[in-house]
């Protein structure tokens, strides 16, 4: 071990996301050869941070096996994540605790409930920029533990260095991930990014972002590059400016990156926009469309999605060359009756093949869980995470609802039943390959090695949709051959899509089963509601009692503590 004047040896390890997730493409990284989706963009960046002397290793437990041998040659961990990542984050503290060895603890859920990272020897809270200094400046004094907090949304991302992108092994992973911006200026009550990171977007510069892109560039990769923003277009103005020079520097370099990111639903609005992140080469965009009930759009204060057509709107999004990916939940106060019909249509008449459903869950520090806290509704451990609990569409519900639990439950097991039914999914599909309009590129420069690649890549979709899913042979081919005689340029996001259900069609259909267990438990009366915080706690006391479940003791309980 160094002493505080030495230079520390830092190994980074970034914890296991749940594998028993809708989000776990793991058959899409089977078919690339890669091992995660995305590089710890987080963690790259923070070591780039970290003065030039400090030595510098990462272990992705999402790829690779973190050793005892590893956790001794450093002087220090730095781990952290997301929520998913909470229990192999707190696998990976232990073992540092149990080896002796510090270990240093930041990101959004640490960030969120502090508490329940107490073992971790440092604390490091809200954004790097704001507060890494003073990490910095305690270790190298000697301290070997301590909690330290960044002031609130006031980092200046125009300081964020170039992440370590030297770090990582570009085959493990589909894509890479740049960040353009941090923020959201929408309130949407679930949601617990504008906790973190505020209401007013703050942006690189176009320098900075064309420097990270050389860096890629310089390193050899080519290919998928995605924006991890959550909200690209949360700062308009910026991001104009911005993307003229982004469409001039793929010009310059024959195109060899493309782009995805996330963005609400009022890009739709822009026509501007749209054909700036067309020509700058934006092939997939994810959007929060959350429910087509514009009345819980309302209470949820999602109203950028309201008044409009939601399907009109994603299939401009298809016209400018991006196929779309979009979020939905079920479970929300306002829906008074069967929402399934609707968001089954909603998602039917948008074209949008991976459509992911999921519970409604009150994440930490977000309005709805302090509101759910204050009417009595929220379960005491609503933020506790386990291994296998997996993410929204297995755990869901952490509160008492509104409507009978069943009624909710039930609501979700048909939306899933019905949009990845095979003949619906590969319809939806189907209107992708006729909507999409890819631009060409003069200037874009072929890659053979990445040709071959993904003609190898596409050989094997065919082999697995054809011989090891026979059931979706037919559909698979019949939407295949038909993109390939009448448009070609839109065979990439139809194969994409079609790759993304080899993993959702088989996980959908456990979600169901696990919702019909959970169904029956009610019907016979064996589910036992998880003890409630009560009304006037602030998150951590006293929790009202534990009682029954069926749907009439949930409405007996709320009418109990209301």
């Amino acid at each position: 071990m160094s002493d505080a004047n030495t230079a520390p040896r830092v190994l980074m390890v970034f914890p296991k996301f749940y594998e028993n997730s809708m989000w776990n493409f793991k058959e899409a990284m089977e078919l690339q050869g890669a091992r995660a989706p995305a590089p710890p963009l987080g963690l790259i960046t923070l070591a780039a941070m970290l003065p030039p002397k400090w030595q510098v290793t990462l272990v992705n437990r999402n790829c690779e096996d973190l050793t005892d041998e590893q956790i001794l040659a450093a002087d220090l961990v730095m781990t952290g994540g997301m929520l998913p990542q909470e229990p192999d984050c707190l696998v990976v503290i232990d073992r540092c605790v149990a080896l002796g060895v510090p270990v240093c603890v930041g990101g959004p859920a640490p960030t969120s409930t502090p508490e329940v990272y107490d073992k971790a020897d440092f604390l490091v809270l809200g954004e790097a920029e704001g507060i890494l200094d003073t990490f910095v400046a305690a270790w190298e004094a000697g301290e070997r533990r301590g909690r330290f907090s960044a002031e609130k949304f006031t980092a200046d991302v125009t300081k964020s260095p170039i992440p370590r992108f030297d770090l990582l092994t570009f085959s493990h992973y589909l894509y890479i991930g740049v960040q353009f911006s941090r923020g959201c200026p929408f309130t949407c009550e679930f949601c617990d990014i504008i906790e973190l990171y505020g209401r007013s977007p703050r942006t690189k510069t176009a320098p900075q972002m064309l420097a990270e892109l050389d860096r890629l560039y310089g390193l050899g990769y080519r290919g998928h590059v995605d924006f991890v923003d959550d909200n690209l277009i949360g700062n308009k103005k910026a991001i104009k400016l911005f993307l003229p020079h982004l469409i001039k520097w793929q010009e310059t370099h024959g195109y060899p990156f493309k782009f995805s990111t996330e963005a609400s639903l009022n890009l739709a609005d822009d026509d501007e926009l749209l054909g700036m992140m067309r020509d700058a080469n934006f092939f997939a965009l994810f959007t929060g469309i959350e429910t087509p009930d514009e009345a819980t759009l309302i209470q949820t204060q999602k109203k950028q999605n309201t008044k409009r057509s939601i399907a009109d709107s994603v299939h401009k999004l298809y016209e400018h060359g991006m196929f779309v990916t979009a979020g939905f939940i079920v479970g929300f106060d306002t829906e008074k009756d069967s929402i399934a019909k609707a968001m089954s249509l909603c998602i039917s008449q948008t074209g949008i093949p991976i459509a992911m459903v999921g519970l409604l869950f009150a994440l930490p520090n977000t309005q709805l869980s302090r509101r759910l806290r204050k009417e009595g509704r929220l379960y005491k451990n609503y933020a506790a995470t386990t291994a296998d609990q997996g993410d929204q569409c297995t755990q869901g519900i952490n509160f008492v609802t509104l409507r009978p639990q069943r009624d909710v439950l039930a609501d979700y097991r048909d939306v899933l039943e019905e949009v990845y039914d095979p003949p619906n999914f590969f319809e939806r599909v189907r209107e992708v390959s006729r909507r999409v309009k890819r631009p060409k590129f003069a200037a874009q420069k072929l890659n053979w090695r990445h040709v071959a690649h993904d003609l190898w890549s596409l050989l094997r979709v065919c082999w697995r949709m054809t011989v090891r899913r026979p059931e979706l042979a037919k559909h698979f081919w019949s939407v295949f051959l038909e993109t390939a005689r009448r448009n070609p340029a839109a065979l990439e996001a139809v194969v994409t899509n079609m790759v993304i259900y080899l993993h959702v069609y088989p996980f959908s259909r456990y979600v169901i089963r696990e919702i019909n267990g959970r169904i029956a438990d009610l019907d016979a009366d064996r589910w036992v509601m998880p003890p409630i915080l009560a009304a006037d706690n602030d998150g951590g006391g006293k929790a009202a009692p534990v009682g029954k479940v069926a749907a009439k003791a949930e409405v007996k309980h709320l009418a109990a503590v209301a």
